[in-house]
């Protein structure tokens, strides 16, 4: 009576908070999601959820059956990764290099997860920030890249992980509160507060100031996004960051944030590897476990 495929809908339905989020995860449409639940419901002869709550509030059924979702699935997908390997005996090494410095707060879960299910892997970390990393990939150097901005070059694919919006943060008293969104001319009064990389790898320049052709009247560097957003809180400055890296500093009231431009920058993360390992076992599990978590865990992103 009850599919895994049951479980698999209701669990995206709590993670995503609404039908039509929960639809895109588990890669239906919104009306064969809810003809989904409704034929589960009619079989049950019982409601799952309370119908138009934000957040989603399920009954103790529902309730029930997400306890079981949490049970049954992490099994599932534990045996199939304990058949890929006996039917592969993959064994192997995945050398991986970030270019997204707040990457870390949700890479860092996969990485965890993945090494205890392919102890086998030979894995290892480095950060793209003061090399380029793509040529690296080609030559065999790297096996995985996480990167924002794809280059076409032959004997590489790009996986897309999510969709993010990058927003803009700023203190609680500054005079952009006012705004409902912010103008690219905005900027050129204010010290931007970013990452130390190029800045021809940086959203808020490729997507927002440079085709408005508008320069920040200073640009200030930081290592850690904590500590952008301890200057930004202090008014030292505004910064440009992902929607899902500012949501707990958001939700405690340490700063406020407003979208870039009417309708938003938003911008797509990629998981580059060689076309040669795109159907590697370990390689397709890996880039599973960095969507399921990052879903799991980030708010505010989309399916690219």
């Amino acid at each position: 009576m009850i599919e895994l495929r049951h479980l698999k809908t209701l669990s995206a339905l709590r993670d995503a908070g609404s039908l039509v989020e929960a639809a895109e995860r588990v890669h239906l449409t919104q009306s064969a999601l809810s003809h989904q639940i409704k034929d589960l419901e009619d079989r049950l002869n019982c409601s799952l959820f309370i119908r138009k709550t934000k957040p989603i509030c399920f009954t103790s059924a529902g309730q029930r059956l997400l306890t079981l979702a949490d049970e049954v699935l992490p099994m599932i997908r534990n045996a199939e990764r304990d058949i890929a390997r006996l039917a592969g005996g993959e064994a192997g090494r995945l050398n991986i290099c970030i270019e997204c410095h707040s990457c870390f707060d949700w890479l860092m879960p996969t990485i965890d997860h993945f090494r205890q299910h392919w102890p086998e892997v030979e894995l290892d970390l480095s950060s793209g920030f003061s090399f380029q990393p793509l040529p690296a990939l080609a030559r065999g150097d790297l096996d995985l890249v996480i990167i924002s901005e794809p280059e076409p070059r032959n004997g590489i694919a790009y996986i897309p992980l999510f969709t993010y919006e990058s927003v803009l943060a700023i203190s609680k008293q500054h005079r952009l509160m006012a705004r409902r969104y912010i103008h690219p001319e905005d900027l050129a009064q204010e010290t931007l507060i970013t990452y130390p990389v190029e800045q021809n790898r940086l959203d808020v320049f490729r997507y927002f100031l440079d085709p408005a052709d508008v320069e920040p009247a200073a640009i200030r560097n930081a290592e850690l996004t904590v500590m952008m957003l301890q200057l930004v809180a202090s008014g030292r400055g505004v910064a440009a960051l992902p929607n899902w890296a500012l949501h707990e500093y958001l939700q405690r009231e340490y700063i406020a944030s407003r979208p870039l431009g009417e309708k938003g920058v938003w911008c797509t993360l990629y998981a580059a590897i060689r076309e040669d390992q795109k159907n590697s076992e370990f390689m397709v599990d890996f880039l599973n476990t960095a969507k399921e978590v990052s879903f799991r865990n980030l708010s505010g992103i989309k399916l690219a």
